[in-house]
């Protein structure tokens, strides 16, 4: 029987479960979390609330890779969208790497000291040894990607245009938002950490609301918070 990773904690799973989902899913700082939990009577320290984002988060990120890991798998992969956007630490510029597919689903995320060559190479192949090699590729004219592409193989897969790849400069905005809640990062492990997480809960809540009808859009918005509450039983 597999041990439960609450056993240690006197906080009942579903309060942490709580105040995980407002610090990664919304952009809060950990301190609006702390007023938030303290309006429904829940009386805790911000800090305890960064602890448990560093201890769990990861845990439901996993979970929710896990039950979504099947359906991708199934997944025609017909297109990609690749970009990067430099995020500052400590003052040095690293790179995110993201790739997403033609449904806005984002696949991987990887941080990087440098755009080159060899940073693109590594962030490809990691991505495509858990999806596969999809039949298109898009990306801006960053040259990396095409010596990274022409080494694997699948250089003429790749597409450039100007409005080709709004796909994954769209799906760097949520990021956006909660970095600047969260006053930037100090570590390159913390940033790779927190990217991956985000983005598994990003895609577990994110509908496209834009795309969907009122009533379409709310029963996916109660399935999502039922499954997510459903974790804590995985």
């Amino acid at each position: 029987m597999t041990q439960s990773p609450f056993r240690y904690f006197k906080t009942s799973p579903e309060i942490i479960q709580l105040a995980v989902m407002m610090y990664v899913r919304f952009p809060l700082s950990l301190r609006n979390v702390e007023d938030l939990l303290h309006e429904r009577g829940i009386d805790i320290c911000h800090e305890t609330v960064r602890h448990w984002v560093d201890r769990f988060g990861t845990h439901f990120a996993h979970q929710i890779r896990k039950r979504r890991s099947e359906g991708m798998r199934q997944r025609i992969q017909w297109q990609w969208h690749l970009d990067e956007v430099f995020v500052k630490i400590r003052g040095q510029t690293h790179y995110l790497w993201r790739a997403v597919d033609h449904e806005g689903e984002v696949l991987e995320s990887f941080v990087t000291k440098a755009s080159d060559k060899a940073s693109a190479l590594k962030f490809m192949r990691k991505a495509m040894k858990r999806y596969g090699n999809p039949r298109v590729v898009v990306t801006d004219k960053l040259r990396s990607y095409g010596a990274a592409m022409s080494d694997i193989g699948n250089a003429h897969r790749r597409e450039i245009g100007r409005h080709l790849n709004n796909r994954a400069e769209n799906s760097h905005l949520p990021f956006r938002r909660r970095e600047r809640a969260m006053s930037r990062f100090r570590h390159m492990r913390s940033l790779q950490k927190f990217a991956s997480i985000h983005s598994s809960v990003y895609n577990h809540f994110n509908h496209q609301r834009n795309i969907e009808s009122r009533a379409r859009f709310k029963l996916l918005r109660d399935a999502a918070l039922l499954e997510w509450r459903e974790l804590l039983a995985a």
